[in-house]
């Protein structure tokens, strides 16, 4: 849908078309089965999230109450939601189909997913002792009727919907039984026979031995579908300023539990006075009941076991070593002299760890200040930060307690480092702090030193092994002296006492520098000097950085956009947007960087950093966006750009028609995941393909 006046798509329609995508990746037959099945999970997690949030988000804005000063269009709301479910059941169909596919080419390769129907005596034995050794003591079963009130359905746990029925009295019951995937593994792989792999959903193991669940009643009857319920996951962080706000965040979070539901999945083989019965407890719309397969939380697919079939996966790429960072006795050595760029995951996360390691056990060094957005489940950054601690160090970090979904997690290593005795910034009441930067404070001879990490990603190396970030290691005084601000201007949160000349900081300059750098752009191709704009990101939203590309365009100024998901803007409407040209690229890792480049009349500019161009990014947070100043590091996130807008095997064309065209296969192929791994792997040894 394009909003007629601005000339927008929708932001959530956007988002969809971006799953469409995903969903695209797991229908390609040149992709690895297992690895399709992934994006299955991927799909189904994100959208997940989706209905979580930005569903939930606008059924909200329903309930606010237009006033002089606040008006909300709600028809505009109330279309777009019935765009939103519309799409939605559509790419379920096309989920099922392609789910339906799959198992086919699953059998072509002796891998054979069985329900509780389709396997032998044998098996049958092996699922009941499964069952009876792993499964039993972790179901709890919820009986349902008349005279209890309903229970309360857990956000995206799956049931099982249970029908009791006796053949002869005609007595029935109901039952809702989770399932306990928080505890279990979702498959469960049994023993091969005649070379064939056999693998079943837990759901089917239960279903297989619900006799045994309900033995103490007379029922000789059984049936079960999934359902899954979807709730409001947004938090409030408004109800209560006299609390802190890590208290304030934990009563949040238990608000979440109980949020309202907005979606209902279930199993479209579902007897209609079964989902009649339970929609009569949650009282959900139309709209809001889902039709499904037999399965639902696909998300697990991305955890889905290793069978041990090399040909259904991808190659695994060996991270490449940099040789000039590993011969050097300490990083703080190696800095001194260059900046050194890492790109994530063709290069390892290990550097990153090194260098809080060696700033841990270093007697010359001061102090270590981390930001922390999303940290992994067993975190060697916080190790390391605490190891800091115990030998002296001052350590400050600023926790960020808002990254959505990771909040619990946040309070836990929050709790970790202040009771080794680290200082901890907490979140500013209404800003997220999203900037990934590391700053560390060395005594050397000629006084106090500054060595930084800033990259494009989160401090976690377990994303950093499928998402494609960069970040830089740099001593340069330029950027160390303003990295230095930004700790305080978080710590006290007062910006209009700072000023910034060489990086670009939200929300004081990253907007307006933005703007600027674009209006540079449009006068040089006014004089007739070189002009364009390259943008890589992951969300184009924001309505002024849209206009100000539409005013480059129509100057005559070359705009080039890389984006991974969300792109509001329309490209290609003559008179409007004729010289912008945007693709998507969806492959085997995440892309998440963001990077922005400026012709500056040849003398280029590239900045990169933490923040999409999204009005969240630029007003209501603290991010950084850093300039590249080294020539070899300018080369080489040019050479990645230059490989990705050749791509012409997982690249989508972005147009007003959503409908993720591939970019036109051409000579020679260039699948730019591949293309930039070889082209790093080059500098050492010879070309890989995966």
């Amino acid at each position: 849908m394009i909003r007629k006046k601005i000339k927008t798509i929708n932001r959530e329609l956007s988002w969809l078309s971006f799953n469409d995508r995903v969903l695209q990746e797991a229908n390609d037959v040149h992709v690895p089965l297992l690895e399709r099945l992934k994006f299955l999970g991927i799909f189904s997690s994100n959208l997940d999230e989706f209905f979580r949030v930005r569903v939930a988000t606008n059924k909200r804005m329903l309930q606010v109450k237009n006033t002089k000063t606040n008006t909300i269009n709600k028809k505009e709301i109330q279309e777009a939601l019935q765009d939103i479910y519309n799409k939605v059941v559509i790419q379920q169909v096309k989920f099922n189909n392609i789910y339906n596919q799959l198992l086919d080419e699953f059998k072509s390769k002796n891998v054979y997913f069985v329900n509780e129907k389709q396997i032998n005596i044998q098996q049958t034995l092996e699922v009941r002792k499964y069952f009876k050794d792993e499964i039993i003591n972790t179901i709890f079963p919820l009986i349902l009727d008349e005279k209890r009130s309903f229970p309360f359905l857990r956000d995206n746990t799956v049931y099982l919907a249970c029908k009791l029925s006796n053949s002869i009295s005609k007595e029935k019951k109901y039952a809702l039984i989770p399932l306990p995937t928080k505890v279990k593994k979702r498959f469960f792989q049994l023993p091969k026979q005649g070379g064939n792999t056999y693998m079943m959903f837990i759901d089917d193991v239960i279903r297989c031995n619900l006799d045994v669940v309900f033995s103490s009643f007379e029922f000789n009857v059984f049936e079960a579908y999934t359902i899954k319920l979807t709730r409001d996951a947004e938090i409030d962080l408004e109800s209560d300023v006299s609390l802190d706000i890590l208290d304030t965040i934990k009563n949040s979070l238990k608000q979440r539990k109980k949020g309202q539901p907005v979606r209902l999945i279930y199993d479209q083989e579902m007897p209609k006075d079964f989902i009649k019965f339970i929609n009569q407890k949650l009282k959900l719309s139309k709209d809001e009941l889902i039709p499904g397969q037999r399965y639902h939380n696909f998300r697990d697919f991305i955890g889905f076991p290793d069978i041990k079939k090399t040909d259904l996966k991808y190659q695994n790429l060996e991270p490449l070593s940099m040789p000039e960072l590993d011969k050097a006795k300490t990083l703080f050595n190696a800095m001194r002299s260059k900046d050194f760029l890492l790109n994530h995951p063709y290069q390892p996360f290990s550097y990153i760890i090194r260098l809080l390691r060696e700033a841990a056990i270093d007697p010359n060094v001061v102090s270590i200040k981390i930001t922390l957005y999303r940290v992994a489940e067993n975190s060697n950054v916080v190790n390391a930060l605490i190891n800091a601690v115990k030998n002296g160090k001052k350590v400050i970090v600023m926790m960020e307690l808002k990254a959505r979904f990771d909040e619990e997690h946040n309070i836990y290593w929050s709790n970790k480092l202040r009771e080794e005795g680290a200082t901890v910034l907490f979140t500013i009441p209404s800003y997220k702090v999203h900037t990934k930067m590391c700053l560390i404070t060395r005594k050397e001879k000629t006084g106090l030193k500054n060595y930084a990490h800033l990259g494009t990603g989160n401090y976690n190396g377990e994303t950093a092994k499928f998402y494609c970030d960069h970040s830089v290691l740099t001593s340069n005084k330029r950027i160390t002296d303003e990295l230095s601000k930004v700790f305080k201007l978080i710590a006290d949160f007062k910006p209009e006492k700072y000023k910034f000349n060489s990086i670009l900081v939200s929300p004081i300059n990253l907007r307006s520098s933005i703007l600027r750098l674009i209006d540079a752009e449009i006068s040089n191709k006014k004089a007739g000097k070189e002009a364009y704009v390259i943008m890589k990101m992951n969300s184009l939203v924001d309505l002024e950085i849209i206009d100000k590309l539409y005013a480059a365009s129509n100057a005559g100024v070359r705009v080039d956009l890389i984006v991974r998901g969300i792109c509001c803007l329309v490209p290609g409407i003559k008179g409007k947007s004729e010289n912008i040209h945007a693709i998507s690229i969806v492959d085997k890792f995440l892309e998440h960087a963001r990077v922005y480049v400026f012709a500056n009349a040849g003398r280029e500019r590239i900045y990169m950093g933490s923040a999409d161009m999204m009005t969240r990014n630029l007003d209501s947070r603290i991010e950084v966006c850093f300039p590249v100043i080294s020539a070899d590091i300018k080369k080489e996130i040019r050479k990645m750009l230059d490989i990705q807008l050749s791509d012409n095997s997982k690249a989508r064309i972005l147009d007003a028609y959503q409908i993720n065209e591939y970019k036109p296969n051409g000579i020679p192929r260039i699948r730019s995941q591949v293309e930039f791994y070889n082209y790093l792997k080059n500098k050492y040894e010879t070309n890989i393909s995966i």
